[in-house]
């Protein structure tokens, strides 16, 4: 027996290994089997050439094996096994890759798939084992060897026997701690997670004995143990579409994703050439119970060559596709030392455009071909659009835009932007829309009446995100949006205008006098243009509308609550109450001065603004009761 020590380098890095690379203990599972398929890799690269290894591929597999009184966990394969200066070279130099060295030595290119170049994955054994046995055999050799350590003391090579080539690895689990159950990774059900959750698509097999409880026809309960295979293998990404159906796709979907309903659509995406990867997407049919919370996360499954990398990945979907689910399976991606995390990098971004783009192509499909499916997607999840054309100040524009939907004047229906640019009248230059609290408040906004009534069609927005989105579009394909609150509507006529102009002309100084008399409270009182048979209506100018004022000053805790729209007061020539106002400029200010403080406050109440002093409202009305 050869006992030796680690290089006060390898000393180092194997504490770090221990405490400071892995995140999750767990992963050490993950670790060995991916090193026992590249071992069987190996040895199946040489049976193709050489038919004295004597194995096809359905020889080859992992065995799992537990045993609670001697707290033991142990991987065996039959793979390519390692010879006693490998083993000095593999396992006694920390971070030196045999699998990376074994792929240089025979010239394979990046097209062969070997899992672990790092060679640290090994040393993760040491998080959850106190001591560390290694058996193994190499093929072509006659002489096995044992490998031993605690990780601490160094490490003992000898002599022993082994049946068939390959390697058997066996974990001394360490004892419980207050902190840290080690006791599971020696039970069933929690080795079979781990399995399905990080190798199921190893693609040999996986197998241990697996206890199972079954009942006869008396009801009294028996136990069996058969030999099970613990992983999948092939994973359904890496088949052709034209071998699965869409029961096959959704069968995945619900087990894989935990979700009891079948998806909308699924996007089975494989690309070759600067970015490769195989996707499978899918379109949820419902919302999870925390999507719009800041607790949810986003993102895809990652893996590397079958083997998962990352459970959620989140730089591979936009804000704004955070619904979608899936995974993505690339041999290309740059990892970091412990498979844990990404390395952000050109490849990583280059997937992401274009999972992006396939998603956008889908729902655009789903619009096109299947409206109703496409109205209850956009039923759950359409805000998340409205939020990221918001949050990215426009740059999501062209990727958004046609899949937008808002609530129309035009049947009640919701119609696309496009739908809309297709039924504009002659002349038309704006897209014309309206904000409120339902669609019900706006068919009564007094505004709406006559932008209807030449013709227009108005589109509603209805949620607080609405405006400030379209706000930050500006416009779609060449047509401004415009709110029918907007100060200057330009909808009158010539003569309608010439008239407008000689009436405003003729009450410029009651109109002077009525401003004065809201103290500030708006920028004007003036003739409106936009009103047909309401007497009132309040107007917006510059940048923050009335509907922004609304939903900025309902925000809790916001620092913007006193930022206001600039309020202009508009007033109906051709209603009575307008006469009325005339003659009362003649013969009563002070009742005048009341009218308009009255107006002025339905106006907002209209709006669905808060009367500010709505005491003196009451008393008002009391008074021209009375």
């Amino acid at each position: 027996m050869q006992t030796k020590e680690f290089k006060a380098e390898s000393k180092r890095l194997l504490d770090m290994m221990i405490n400071s690379i892995y995140t999750h203990k767990e992963i050490f599972l993950r670790e060995l089997i991916s090193n026992a398929s590249d071992a069987i890799d190996k040895l199946y690269f040489k049976s193709l050439t050489d038919t004295s290894v004597g194995l096809s591929k359905d020889d080859f597999g992992i065995e799992l094996a537990v045993d609670k009184e001697a707290r033991t966990l142990t991987i065996s394969d039959n793979g390519i096994g390692m010879t006693e200066q490998e083993l000095e070279d593999n396992l006694g130099t920390i971070a030196n890759s045999g699998s990376f060295k074994f792929k240089s030595d025979n010239n394979l290119g990046d097209d062969v798939d070997i899992i672990g170049q790092f060679g640290v994955g090994f040393y993760s054994t040491f998080m959850v084992a106190k001591d560390v046995t290694v058996i193994t055999k190499a093929y072509g050799s006659d002489k096995a060897y044992k490998w031993q350590s605690n990780g601490v003391d160094g490490y003992t090579v000898d002599e022993c026997e082994r049946d068939g080539v390959g390697t058997t690895i066996i974990l001394t689990m360490k004892d419980n701690t207050e902190d840290e159950n080690y006791d599971k990774f020696l039970e069933q059900y929690q080795l079979q997670s781990l399995v399905k959750k990080y190798s199921d698509y190893i693609r040999f097999p996986i197998r241990m004995d697996v206890e199972h409880t079954n009942y006869d026809d008396d009801g009294k309960e028996q136990k069996e143990i058969t030999h099970d295979t613990l992983n999948s293998m092939t994973p359904i990404w890496k088949k052709n579409k034209n071998e699965l159906t869409e029961d096959d796709y959704n069968r995945f979907y619900t087990e894989k994703f935990m979700d009891y309903t079948p998806p909308l659509a699924h996007i089975h995406a494989k690309n070759e050439g600067a970015a490769t990867y195989d996707a499978l997407m899918y379109i949820p049919a419902r919302a999870p119970f925390d999507y719009y919370s800041k607790d949810y996360e986003k993102g895809l499954q990652l893996y590397s060559s079958g083997v998962m990398i990352m459970e959620k990945c989140a730089d591979l979907l936009p804000d704004y596709f955070s619904f979608v689910k899936g995974l993505v399976d690339s041999e290309d991606l740059s990892l970091n030392i412990s498979r844990e995390l990404l390395q952000h990098d050109r490849q990583l971004k280059l997937i992401a455009r274009n999972l992006e783009r396939s998603i956008k192509n889908e729902l655009t499909k789903m619009l096109k071909n299947d409206r109703e499916k496409y109205l209850k997607f956009y039923e759950t999840f359409g805000l998340q659009f409205k939020f990221g054309i918001y949050q990215s100040y426009g740059a999501a524009k062209e990727t958004l835009e046609d899949l937008l939907m808002f609530t129309s004047s035009f049947e009640g229906k919701n119609v696309t932007l496009a739908e809309y640019v297709e039924r504009m009248k002659e002349g038309q230059k704006e897209i014309y829309y309206a904000c409120g609290e339902s669609v019900d408040r706006i068919e009564m906004l007094p505004q709406l009446e006559r932008v209807k009534d030449k013709g227009y069609e108005v589109l509603y927005l209805t949620q607080d995100v609405d405006e400030f989105a379209v706000k930050v579009m500006l416009s779609y394909k060449d047509h401004p949006f415009k709110s029918i609150s907007d100060g200057d509507l330009d909808l009158e006529t010539e003569e309608e205008k010439e008239e407008a102009k000689k009436t405003s002309e003729e009450n410029k100084d009651m109109f002077t006098f009525m401003t004065e008399a809201l103290e500030g409270k708006v920028k004007a009182v003036q003739l409106s243009t936009r009103l047909k048979s309401h007497p009132v209506c309040l107007s917006a100018e510059g940048a923050i509308t009335i509907e922004m004022e609304k939903v900025l000053s309902a925000m809790p805790q916001n620092e913007n609550k006193d930022v206001k729209a600039t309020k202009v007061l508009e007033l109906n020539a051709s209603h009575p109450i307008f006469e009325k106002l005339k003659t009362l400029y003649n013969d009563d200010k002070d009742k005048l001065k009341a009218y308009t403080k009255l107006l002025y406050d339905q106006a907002l109440l209209i709006e669905g603004l808060t009367v500010e002093n709505p005491v003196e409202f009451a008393n008002l009305i009391c008074e021209l009761m009375v």
